[in-house]
Parts: structure tokens; sequence; C-alpha cells
């Protein structure tokens, strides 16, 4: 099969496109021919070795995916031929990929493998921050950083689900123009405009809820537009720096920052995540949340397609088609 290889850390240009053996399935794995596969920041991270965990090289990156089931192992109940969208931490970025059965799940009637493949990762980081971390609520004010990023615009489709109240902040007018038609309320041009300013101004007092997958400038002046008693979530340094935030503004705010990590989620808060998940796939099963796909590229253009994430160029999902 072919499939995009880290033969060392580096950047998305040092990846090669490579023959390797087709996989086999053992208990509980299965094999699927994938169709598309979505690339996210970390993806970027991962093969630069910059990751919180280092994976060791070769690998082939790549951690969302849909296609068809080819082969399965012992104790696993899907069959060859279903239409299935899974997750895993790399393997994704190639013609075959071996999961874990429990990561893998059915996908509905009328769901197109890219919109499958987009969905899995961003939208399970956004609702759980949303859902499980914030406890937003109808009403809430919530500001979304990088808004027309992967997570970002996950973030705000799934806000505007909840119904609450959403001010999308992105870098450039196109980004916050896809904000707006995905349901945002307000926007702020974060390159152009005070953040501090423009939240207080546009949520007549300050916000109940931030999610940042951005860090670096913008999540301290976003944490000082929060109301009193807010939530501050920290996802992911986008921006390429990691913020230090004043713990005085914590104590004089009120405020609770927390952090949420998709990776372990599951494995810290079990019943939150069972739930959360349940409700999301829900969702998309009844077409109330679609990705929003930005840009697509072919199999052997797997490197462009991650300099393109990389340099924040992306709005929504950035699609590899593996046919």
């Amino acid at each position: 099969m072919r499939a995009v290889v880290c033969r060392r850390y580096g950047p998305p240009e040092d990846l090669v496109v490579d023959e390797l053996p087709d996989p086999t399935p053992g208990p509980g794995e299965l094999v699927v021919r994938v169709r598309a596969a979505a690339v996210n920041f970390p993806d970027v991270l991962m093969i630069g070795g910059k990751y919180q965990i280092k994976i060791p090289v070769p690998f082939t990156p790549g951690s969302e995916l849909a296609g068809e089931v080819t082969a399965v192992g012992d104790g696993v109940t899907l069959s060859p031929g279903e239409r299935v969208t899974g997750t895993a931490f790399v393997g994704a970025f190639a013609e075959q990929a071996l999961l874990r059965a429990e990561l893998v799940s059915v996908l509905p009637d009328g769901v197109d493998y890219a919109s499958a493949a987009g969905f899995g990762v961003t939208y399970r980081t956004a609702y759980h921050a949303l859902r499980s971390v914030a406890r937003v609520a109808e009403g809430d004010w919530v500001v979304v950083l990088g808004a027309a990023g992967g997570v970002g615009l996950a973030a705000v489709d799934l806000a505007v689900a909840m119904k609450a109240r959403v001010l999308a902040a992105a870098s450039s007018a196109d980004k916050l123009e896809v904000c707006r038609r995905r349901g945002a309320e307000a926007t702020i041009d974060y390159d152009h405009e005070d953040i501090k300013t423009r939240i207080r101004e546009l949520t007549d007092g300050g916000a109940q809820v931030v999610v940042d997958p951005v860090g670096g400038p913008y999540a301290e002046p976003a944490l000082r537009g929060l109301r009193r008693g807010g939530v501050f979530v920290t996802l992911g340094y986008a921006a390429g720096t990691i913020p230090a935030i004043p713990l005085n503004l914590v104590l004089l705010k009120g405020v609770t920052v927390r952090g949420m990590e998709i990776r372990t989620f599951a494995d810290d808060y079990p019943h939150e995540a069972a739930r959360d998940l349940a409700e999301l796939d829900q969702m998309f099963a009844d077409g109330l949340v679609r990705p929003y796909i930005g840009a697509r590229f072919p199999l052997a253009e797997t490197p462009a397609a991650l300099r393109y994430v990389a340099e924040r160029k992306a709005i929504g999902k950035v699609i590899i088609d593996v046919d």
C-alpha cells in the first residue's frame, strides 16, 4: 500500500510517500481502506517532534479517517465492506489503516467520507470543551479564538447548536465571513482589533466562556475579556507560543482556567466522555452539524496539506483524498 512516512522529525517537506506492507489485524483490530483523512495541527507537531508525546520514527502521520472495512481480527463485530469512520494516534495518511475496533463507528446513511473524516477529532475536542469543561448554557456568550480553524470552527458550530451566543475571533475578513455564515453572532479580527475591549463591548460587559486552541498573544487579552466567574478553556497553541497568564487576573476576576486534551479526556472523565460522544454522534446523524471543508489534497500532496495547516491558511477542515 502507499503511505506517507515520516522518517525523521522535521518540516512537512521531509515526508515521503512510500510503499509499505499491507496491515494485518490482530484480536480486536480491523483494517480500513482509507477514502479520506483529515489534517489536524497536532499532525504538524508530531512530524516535527514537538508534540507532547514523541512518536518513534518512522511512522505514518494522520489521526482521523473514513473508508470501508477490508479485514477484521478476532472479536470484532464489524464486517468487511461496512462504511466506517475512525481515529488513531497515527496512521491515517495511507491507503490502508490498522485501527482498534472500539475507535471505529459505522457511518450514518448519506454521510460522505470527507465529512466523516473531518468530524471526529475536532468536534469531539470542541464538544468536550463546551459541554463538559466549560458547561456552556443556553444564552451564554462564548468567545472562540482561532475560530476559522478545525477546532475553532467546530466550536462555533457546536456552540450555535447549543443555543449559545458566539463571538468568533480570527485573523482575516474571509475567515470571519465563514464564521458568520456558520452562525457566529459577532466577530473580532484579532490582528487589527483590541481583543479585550471588543469582547467587553460586543458581549455587554464580558463573556462567560473563552475557548482557546491558539494560545500565543491572544490568550491573555481574551481572558481579560471574561466576566467575573467566567471559564477559560485552553486547548492548544497553534500560534506557536505557550502563553504565561498572570495569576492575579484569575484571582481578581474569580475566573476558572481549565485545560482539555482529547488524547486523555476519556481516561480522565469516562462518564462525561461517553455521554458527550453519544450526544455528538446523534447530532451528526441528525445532520445538525457537519464540518466545513475548506481545502482538499491528494495523498501525494500530503506535505503541502500539512504546510497549509502549519501556516494557518486553513479554514475549517483540510482533507486528504486517498482515492
